[in-house]
């Protein structure tokens, strides 16, 4: 049972049929062909009445500080870009080695698939809103890391919240970094009066851990989404501290003025969101801090959290499953933490899978897609949508939020002819 559910939190699903040192280079190779005959594929553009931007921080240069993408509603301006889907090469070789194919092959493929993709954010637009904004903090999936679920984020801070995606340091990220100071040899030979603390810095990359060969998986999986809800939190603290006009120093040090975001965040109204091993973050970041009000579980993977966990949690929580991916231990694990106290619902969107939430399902022609296990049968951009919005339609019921989100309170109770109240998943039969 647990290979199965671990085999399906895969970004791209790489099948067993084939020899290991061709089955990851033909199935990209497939892709690239099918991608090759699609030129109008794109992540879809947020819908809410706010323009998105996004902006990069991290606390500091060690595996203590935060790093996250945020999303916030913004002024659009002429000259701002959108980013790049993937921000860097060794995102590529993170996809690569967590895949099990060569990263030299994969980095080409990658590029030519991927390379030319925009996140539809201003990247550093400024920031603005008529109103103090609620947060959300969002974990993202097994070998995924901070860009990967920009759809989602972008709508939400169209919407107008403000949105930090986590990049774990866990070593379940497939790809992330620190920054460390270089070495006296290395800074040498540059002219010391014209060093900047960038020029002082250089990336260490942090990619994927694989379990060892005998390693039991359950205790590595559970100190992960320790230390990944406790990042969560802390992403959620250093907002606390720009919202209060603490100076805050971005390593990074990006365009973007942190100081406008200064009692611009309504910490009353915060709320959790994540998707597979985020969506077990999410909960567990529920019991570890009670700042957090509810939250939204995308097709959560349940495998890494102790059973003590589930009656800490006191939260609403909203969970929105894909139609393939749940088996029935997992909606077991899932089902423990039922309550006549608090709302916790759930809701199966027919016709996805479990690629259906990351931007990847977007990304690939049809034909491709549905053999990858990147597209289930129902339309991406009608499956993300249904999830959306049932899922703003909780957050308003339970942030108390003054907004119109309310329209699609049906939703939530399943109703719409492409959603299954509940599950799917019959608990009666043995684990698959």
């Amino acid at each position: 049972m647990l290979r199965h559910g671990l085999r399906k939190l895969c970004p791209l699903d790489i099948e067993q049929f084939l020899p290991p040192q061709i089955r990851g280079g033909l199935k990209l190779t497939f892709l690239a062909m099918g991608n090759s005959f699609c030129n109008t594929l794109e992540i879809p553009p947020p819908k809410g009445p706010n323009s998105a931007g996004c902006t990069d921080f991290m606390m500091d240069n060690t595996e203590q500080g935060s790093f996250f993408r945020l999303y916030y509603p913004c002024q659009r301006i002429d000259k701002a870009e959108m980013p790049d889907w993937i921000p860097c090469r060794e995102y590529f070789n993170g996809l690569a080695d967590f895949l099990k194919i060569n990263r030299t092959f994969s980095e080409r493929i990658f590029n030519c698939l991927f390379g030319s993709f925009k996140i539809p954010a201003y990247s550093d637009a400024p920031f603005k809103s008529n109103e103090k904004c609620p947060v959300i903090i969002f974990s993202h999936g097994l070998g995924a890391f901070r860009t990967l679920y920009s759809a989602i984020c972008t709508e939400l801070a169209s919407q107008g919240f403000i949105v930090a995606a986590v990049e774990h340091r866990d070593q379940s990220a497939s790809a992330t970094y620190l920054l460390r100071q270089k070495s006296k040899l290395e800074t040498a030979n540059k002219d010391s009066s014209k060093t900047s603390l960038t020029d002082t810095l250089v990336r260490e990359w942090m990619y994927y851990r694989s379990l060892q060969r005998g390693e039991q998986e359950f205790p590595l999986r559970n100190q992960q989404v320790q230390q990944r809800a406790a990042e969560c939190v802390r992403a959620l603290h250093k907002l606390t501290d720009i919202n209060s006009g603490v100076p805050v120093q971005n390593v990074l040090h990006t365009q973007f003025d942190w100081k406008t975001l200064e009692n611009s965040m309504d910490l009353g109204r915060v709320a959790m969101m994540g998707h597979s091993f985020g969506g077990g973050t999410a909960i567990e970041a529920l019991a570890k801090e009670t700042k957090f009000k509810c939250a939204v579980v995308l097709d959560a993977w349940m495998f890494p959290l102790k059973d003590e966990t589930f009656p800490q949690v006191n939260q609403p929580i909203f969970f929105v499953n894909s139609e393939k991916f749940q088996w029935a231990e997992n909606i077991k694990r899932i089902k423990k933490l039922d309550s006549s106290d608090v709302e916790r619902k759930m809701m199966t969107i027919r016709g996805t899978v479990h690629q259906s939430f990351p931007d990847f399902t977007f990304l690939t022609g049809d034909f491709i897609g549905k053999l990858m296990k990147l597209k289930g049968d129902l339309d991406p951009e009608i499956g993300l949508d249904l999830s959306n919005k049932a899922s703003l339609a909780f957050l308003q019921r339970h942030l108390g939020l003054r907004k119109d989100f309310n329209q699609w309170d049906r939703l939530i109770e399943g109703d719409d002819e492409n959603l299954i109240p509940g599950t799917n998943v019959t608990l009666l039969q043995s684990a698959i």
